[in-house]
């Protein structure tokens, strides 16, 4: 009886598949790649174009002899490593190392761990794609060009142990570039005017839309007061009443950007959690009778296609529970942006009818909830359209227009079961009227009250992690598989920190994107970034060959490396001394900044190698001992507050502690804060005193 070998990436896929074949096969992980660049040296061979020199990676001889031994006892050897440029090119390394012959057909993939996908992708091997192997070679020499001949740059220049990257240097400019925004933003007064009216049919509210047929500017409080005593003065009357109808498309199903952002706005995961967590649902766990399933596809995907299969499944899920009125005339097809992978599937439920409900209590809580995500996502995106009705009631003052809107849901369509959320800044502030609301052209209204409000404008937000993986895939910076590793790169570079969910640029971050501004432009130029992107896929596609894209690049980042290294002085970083003194030596430490925030370091390094927190008081006093209370950071780098007294005092809060005690029963006040509004709760759990405070 014959043999065979398949070879995947990870021992949880190496379970999950292993169920799905039958004695004669094999199946073993790679753990990953198992040969790379050296990392004690370039590895490029700038002489003689671009050659790579792979060498087995340290630690991995042992599993190499294992896949060798294994493959020599085997009839056929079959490499079924992730269906993307970097599983095609462990694929090939694998196909080095165990001396396949790349003519014959040893490469199967696969974009979901589902006995059907297994058994279809073993009957159509293929040979190893060499034109997306050398689009990941391409990428891999550039990234290693960079990172090895301008980190040192900056060890030289700046401190030691500075890195920097094609990709990460760039996303590091973005949050610098949000900031410089934000500093160099100048607030604005303008004031808002809403009126409140009543009808034959009700109150509404109207907002102040025009004055004398422009969109009205009230830029001072004696703007607004010459505004209110001229409308005093004035009849409402209804102008104008239109009604609409207005359908509205479901959003199509998660790629990579969109779960990370979603995952981002719904379930407050990081890019990092959010892929992890995917990643064990595409590769299985075990469901108790059913075995070990995969039960998401692929989701390192720029696609949003769909298999027709998945789309059956859907389409039964949805008229069995809805009925014909909520499915479409067609299964709904979206089309792909730009150079996205027709061969990919967008991420979603490897069956519709494994429903979430029926995943509780095999599931962790986080798998839970991002399966019924990704879950709801796809269902909803073979939805029929809702169909939402409009009204919009004009009321002309004077030369005053004032608009009233109110909506309602007439047919959910996809709405009964999922919303794509929102941004924060992509929030529009609606009235809440009502669409019963009866009024008709020529009704004289009767003026409540007119409110008028102050505002300032605000300048743009800092960054999210998922407004910056969007901003990211906008820019066509870096690719799905690249996003989360990204942003997890420049934080622990120290370039990055994150408060209060903002990303915010640190002081090195600043200093490093200054100096690369000024002497290597294309490196952090979006449009020449995004130009290198579509070269590699030109790669992928078989259009260009990988060395002259890598020539292209090279040769002008060398030049530029050769002047700066002669333009560019030391920079010298001066460190803020505190009064905080060294318990070993006696020096007034400085505050230095690591990967999670500031701490205090003794300025005798290396002689002295003393460190010490660094507390940030909040403004309030412990609810235990009145001490202080301060901003610590977990093991994982998480902030929380805790009192300075420690280790006397134990008492924490994973929540910002609120400026003044609880005016009830004088406890401790945290800071809750939502989209809509901001309050102060207490913390006695016998009071729960809240006061929604005013935003400014």
């Amino acid at each position: 009886m014959s043999k065979t070998l398949v070879i995947v990436e990870s021992p949880a896929k190496a379970k999950s598949i292993s169920k799905f074949l039958g004695s004669r096969y094999t199946v073993k992980a790679s753990m990953g790649h198992l040969r790379d660049l050296p990392k004690s040296q370039l590895g490029v061979d700038l002489e003689h174009d671009f050659e790579p020199k792979y060498i087995a990676i340290r630690g991995r001889g042992t599993l190499i002899k294992e896949l060798r031994l294994a493959a020599k006892g085997a009839d056929k050897v079959l490499l079924a490593s992730d269906p993307d440029r970097e599983g095609e090119a462990i694929a090939w390394h694998l196909s080095h190392l165990l001396g396949l012959d790349l003519n014959n057909k040893n490469r199967i993939e696969f974009h979901e761990i589902t006995k059907p996908a297994i058994q279809a992708a073993l009957k159509q091997p293929r040979q190893i794609d060499l034109n997306r192997v050398d689009a990941q070679q391409a990428r891999r020499v550039l990234d290693r060009l960079v990172g090895y001949q301008l980190s040192p740059l900056l060890w030289r220049k700046i401190k030691k142990g500075l890195s920097a990257g094609r990709v990460q240097s760039v996303a590091v400019r973005l949050v610098d570039d949000r900031e410089e925004q934000i500093r160099a933003f100048v607030s604005e007064e303008y004031w808002s005017l809403t009126a409140d009216l009543q009808s034959n049919g009700g109150k509404f509210l109207a907002k102040l839309l025009k004055v004398s047929g422009k969109k009205a500017v009230i830029a001072s409080r004696s703007e607004m007061e010459a505004v209110l005593n001229d409308l005093l003065a004035k009849d409402f009357q209804v102008s104008d009443v239109r009604t609409k109808e207005k359908k509205k498309l479901p959003a199509p199903p998660f790629i990579t950007s969109s779960l990370q952002q979603e995952a981002h706005r719904k379930l407050s995961f990081s890019p990092k959690r959010t892929m992890m967590l995917a990643q064990q649902l595409y590769e299985g766990l075990d469901l108790g009778k059913e075995g070990t399933v995969g039960l998401i596809t692929y989701m390192r995907t720029d696609s949003v296609k769909i298999a027709e299969t998945a789309q059956e499944e859907a389409k039964e899920w949805i008229l069995s529970h809805y009925g014909n009125d909520y499915y479409p005339p067609e299964p709904r097809q979206f089309a792909n942006k730009g150079r996205a992978q027709e061969a990919h599937e967008a991420i979603r439920p490897t069956s519709a009818l494994r429903t979430p409900d029926l995943l509780k209590g095999i599931l962790s809580r986080d798998q839970l909830r991002l399966y019924r995500l990704i879950w709801e996502r796809f269902i909803a995106s073979q939805m029929s359209v809702a169909i939402t009705d409009t009204l919009t009631v004009d009321m002309l003052v004077g030369v005053y227009l004032f608009r009233a809107n109110a909506s309602t849901v007439r047919f959910p369509g996809f709405l009964a079961v999922y919303e794509e959320g929102k941004d924060e800044v992509d929030q529009i502030d609606e009235e809440q009227n009502s669409l019963t609301l009866s009024v008709s052209p020529g009704e004289k209204l009767k003026l409540v009250k007119l409110q008028d409000k102050q505002h300032f404008t605000e300048p743009p937000a800092r960054f999210t992690e998922a407004s910056l993986v969007r901003k990211m895939e906008e820019e066509g910076i870096g690719r799905p598989s690249t996003y989360a590793p990204t942003i997890e790169t420049i934080q622990s570079r120290g370039y990055v920190v994150k408060e209060e969910k903002q990303l915010l640029p640190t002081e090195l971050g600043e200093i490093v994107i200054t100096l690369l501004k000024e002497h290597f432009p294309d490196i952090l130029n979006l449009e020449f970034t995004a130009n290198l992107e579509e070269k590699l896929d030109l790669v992928e596609e078989g259009s260009a060959p990988w060395k002259s894209v890598v020539e292209d690049y090279y040769t002008p980042f060398s030049v530029a490396l050769a002047q700066a290294e002669e333009k560019i002085g030391k920079v010298k970083i001066e460190d803020q001394v505190s009064e905080e003194l060294c318990d070993l030596c006696g020096r007034n430490m400085v505050i230095k900044m690591g990967r999670y925030g500031k701490f205090l370091a003794c300025p005798g390094f290396p002689e002295c190698r003393n460190t010490k927190p660094l507390f940030e008081e909040v403004g309030a006093n412990c609810p235990k001992c009145t001490k202080p209370l301060v901003i610590r950071r977990s093991k994982k780098g998480r902030k929380f507050y805790g009192c300075s007294g420690y280790p006397d005092c134990d008492f924490v809060s994973w929540e910002m502690p609120a400026p003044d005690p609880c005016p009830e029963c004088q406890q401790l006040m945290v800071i809750k804060s939502s989209k809509k509004e901001k309050k102060y709760v207490c913390t006695n759990p016998e009071c729960r005193h809240t006061i929604v405070v005013e935003e400014t």
